[in-house]
């Protein structure tokens, strides 16, 4: 409340200011040349009413519920009408202006240097400077407030995409858990040599999930380290009935990218694959090079008439669209006895 009265008396303080000044105008344009000051002053003051009358009614009620509701026509119309109608009240002010200033005309002076046109163009002069300076301020406001709501949308919709994301990322959470339990569970009922080390790498997985994938990037090496844990995890749970190849090629260090973005992809391998002679089987193919990250996985399967996406995969994909928007590549595909999925994305380096 007090910020929006500091801003009319700011407002109110520039009009005088402006109207003063367009009083001094009238003082200099209609006797320049001329001595006699009072009898100038005193006509410009029968000048100004009308004009600003006029130029408010343009500013105030012509422009804005007319020429910017598009409403052209009309503005037109009625501002012919306000100019023949205006025209007849200036001519009024100058003959009452020239009336009640004629006792102040001194003798062997002009009181006013300038003839009947060319006050009436002076009135109509300052009229057009107000409406101009009218229609660029509103036009800076509107811009400004453009820009504002703009912002703020930008803003809003950023807010919504973090949220989204997050939402996403908790997701990963219980989906990969529970997979990687119902292992440890199925180890801890044979009462498996292997479970201490099995434990180990849950432990290393679940910091990784839990607390890593909070950051908005990680080094692609961390990534890696936590697919071959998991690897590891699966080998000592099929033992004979897995064949994993996996090739890498990095040729920096601090690449980088989101946390949790490659690991979903090999879950759903193991979780979704099919033993084929007993054997599953899952080639994975990583290439960190000249900007771009190749990541390839394909696992033997028997589903060869559809593709089933997992929540993994629906998952994985809505936060590549939002991290990347369309620049990225997915491919996921299913040839004979073969489920393939192919990414392509750009990475940032430190």
């Amino acid at each position: 409340m007090k910020n929006r009265i500091l801003k009319y008396l700011f407002e109110i303080t520039i009009h005088v200011f402006f109207w003063v000044g367009v009083y001094f105008f009238y003082n200099y344009f209609l006797g320049f040349g001329s001595q006699n000051t009072v009898y100038v002053k005193r006509f410009s003051l029968f000048l100004m009413p009308i004009t600003i009358v006029v130029s408010y009614l343009f500013l105030y009620y012509l422009i804005p519920n007319f020429l910017f509701k598009k409403r052209q026509k009309l503005f037109t119309l009625y501002s012919i009408y306000t100019l023949i109608v205006s025209f007849f009240f200036v001519v009024f002010s100058i003959f009452f202006g020239l009336v009640f200033s004629d006792g102040l005309k001194e003798e062997n002076y002009v009181p006013l240097t300038k003839g009947f046109f060319f006050i009436i163009l002076g009135v109509y002069f300052v009229i057009f400077v107000v409406t101009t300076i009218g229609l660029l301020t509103n036009n800076y406001n509107a811009n400004i407030k453009n820009e504002d709501l703009k912002n703020r949308f930008l803003q809003t919709e950023l807010q919504l995409k973090e949220q989204e994301l997050k939402f996403l990322k908790m997701q990963i959470h219980p989906h990969f858990l529970f997979n990687t339990l119902n292992t440890l569970y199925g180890f801890a009922l044979k009462k498996a040599d292997i479970m201490p080390e099995m434990i180990l790498k849950l432990s290393n997985l679940l910091d990784y999930i839990l607390y890593q994938v909070e950051k908005p990037q990680v080094l692609l090496f961390d990534e890696i380290k936590h697919i071959q844990d998991y690897i590891s995890l699966e080998e000592m749970r099929f033992q004979d009935s897995l064949a994993v190849d996996f090739k890498k090629e990095i040729n920096q260090e601090n690449y980088q990218i989101a946390p949790m973005l490659l690991l979903p992809f090999v879950e759903n391998a193991f979780k979704h694959g099919t033993q084929i002679n007993g054997v599953l089987k899952v080639d994975m193919e990583l290439k960190a090079t000249n900007n771009i990250l190749f990541f390839q996985i394909k696992n033997s399967s028997k589903k060869t008439n559809s593709i089933q996406k997992g929540i993994g995969l629906e998952n994985i994909q809505k936060r590549l669209e939002m991290l990347y928007q369309n620049n990225f590549e997915l491919n996921i595909s299913s040839e004979e006895n073969k489920f393939k999925v192919q990414l392509e994305i750009p990475f940032k380096n430190v």
